[in-house]
């Protein structure tokens, strides 16, 4: 009886001592892995267990600083790229405001002078509003202008005739606004009625 009562217990034992036998085998391999991931590795120069570990340790340590100085380094490029960024867009927003058509109209009994700053590639508009100004049988009397870096200024002097002094001026105001603040939808564009004369001498040959 009690030679059938040890068996059970001795099978408990010999089964703990290969459950441990593979688990230490496991753990050799595992930590042949991480060895074999590390830069000094060499097959033919083993090294003990715990110089494994020590290494694997030193050698994590070394990446995780590494990886910080170059998150680092990633976030101070990155915040100069959105600052560069933002000063190239409030650069090209202030030029583009600068650039963008402005007009000015002033009236003096039956004279009416126009005042246009414009970019250089705006040209168009100016020739446009001297068309619009024949289509309303205003005489334009006189037109020169300047340069002043990357813009132009026009200027325009026309006469006004009798009949249009107390309403034909205003109407003619509000449409060479609309045209140049971007409405043209009472205009359209036709390059061949710029060639018109004017009384006083012809415009420049741009």
């Amino acid at each position: 009886m009690d030679h059938l009562s040890c068996q059970p217990t001795s099978s408990v034992k010999v089964e703990r001592r290969l459950v441990e036998k593979n688990r230490r085998n496991q753990m050799k391999i595992l930590y042949s892995k991480l060895n074999s991931l590390l830069p000094n590795y060499n097959p033919k120069e083993p090294i003990p267990l715990p110089e494994q570990v020590d290494e694997a340790i030193n050698y994590i340590k070394s990446m995780e600083a590494k990886v910080k100085v170059a998150q680092e380094k990633k976030e101070s490029l990155q915040q100069g790229i959105r600052k560069r960024s933002r000063d190239c867009f409030t650069k090209s927003a202030a030029n583009s405001a600068a650039k963008s058509p402005q007009l000015e109209i002033h009236e003096i009994g039956s004279s009416l002078e126009v005042v246009l700053t414009c970019g250089l590639d705006d040209q168009f508009i100016f020739y446009e509003i001297i068309r619009m100004l024949n289509e309303e049988n205003i005489d334009v009397r006189s037109a020169n202008y300047s340069l002043a870096g990357d813009s132009v200024l026009h200027v325009l002097h026309a006469e006004i005739p009798q009949a249009f002094l107390q309403f034909g001026a205003s109407k003619v105001s509000e449409r060479l606004k609309r045209f140049v603040n971007g409405s043209c939808s009472d205009v359209e564009l036709q390059p061949e009625l710029w060639d018109f004369e004017i009384n006083t001498y012809d415009l420049w040959g741009f």
